[in-house]
């Protein structure tokens, strides 16, 4: 019989590469990482793993055992949590990942109205963008993903469980004594010849389509995935930016103007989970409490 156990440490040496790296992961020793995955060949009834000096690559066999240990392993989780919960401990864990402006605008208040409705609770909470974020989520390492996405992107997310939480819009920023600083709107047409400072990754990439449709390449002379960063740099004189408005709730933008960026850019904040996941009572108050948060 195969072992939730021994799938994690499938998982984790499939992931790290080696015995070693596995066992720093998971908190325990090289040779007790050797015993676990000699003991799931053996229930597998045939190799998953093949040693070429120092490298390790999986078998056949143990590709597809990787394959099927994520949604096995999620399975398995929100099976102990809600009979936890049916046998009366009034406990859980949740795992939240959510990207930085999230994390500072949403996640604060939803997770202090857990604590005072739900004291035994648990939550940790780690940063990361999408789309590792949904990996992550999908891979097992997280029970619930705060993530974001500019216009429909069909299929993206059929296989999870979408709690939209609100629509954020882009505003623009620059220096106080800019030109167009006063305005009450301006056309991103014109900041055409403005140095630009650009966001993470699929920030950077929308900023830069929606130039594109007005008519222009932005110049990008900083990229940073830090808000303050970027509120600091067009603080300074040495650009123009566009942030999200969860971005600018929680800094202020000393020596920068915010202004009204037309045409509207807008994206999406959504909580993801497992439908496994969402059955679960932990899980379904930490997505209840997120959407109150939104709201607010």
């Amino acid at each position: 019989m195969i072992e939730a156990r021994h799938l994690r440490v499938l998982r984790a040496v499939a992931t790290t590469g080696s015995f070693s790296a596995a066992a720093r992961e998971l908190g325990c020793t090289q040779p007790a990482v050797s015993q676990q995955m000699k003991a799931l060949e053996s229930s597998a009834g045939t190799p998953l793993l093949i040693r070429t000096g120092r490298e390790m690559r999986l078998t056949q066999a143990g590709e597809a055992l990787v394959r099927h240990a994520s949604g096995i392993l999620a399975g398995l989780t929100a099976a102990e949590e809600e009979v936890a919960a049916i046998a009366g401990l009034r406990a859980g864990r949740v795992r939240l990942v959510s990207f930085p402006s999230g994390s500072s605008a949403l996640v604060p208040g939803a997770l202090a109205a857990l604590r005072a409705a739900n004291p035994g609770t648990q939550v940790s909470l780690v940063e990361a963008e999408p789309p590792r974020s949904v990996e992550m989520l999908r891979d097992g390492d997280c029970d619930i993903a705060l993530a974001f996405r500019y216009g429909a992107m069909g299929g993206e997310w059929d296989d999870l469980v979408v709690r939209p939480l609100l629509v954020d819009r882009l505003i623009g920023l620059v220096p106080e004594g800019h030109r167009l600083a006063g305005a009450d709107a301006v056309g991103i047409a014109e900041l055409a010849d403005e140095p630009w400072i650009a966001g993470c990754p699929r920030c950077r990439r929308q900023l830069v389509e929606v130039c594109e449709a007005s008519g222009f390449t932005p110049r990008i002379d900083f990229a940073t995935d830090d808000y303050p960063a970027v509120i600091g740099l067009v603080g300074a004189g040495l650009g123009v930016a566009v942030l999200p408005e969860l971005a600018m709730e929680s800094v202020r933008p000393k020596g920068a103007r915010t202004v009204t960026v037309e045409p509207a850019v807008e994206r999406e904040i959504v909580a993801l989970t497992l439908p496994d996941l969402a059955r679960v009572p932990a899980v379904a108050a930490t997505l209840d409490q997120l959407s109150l948060a939104a709201s607010r």
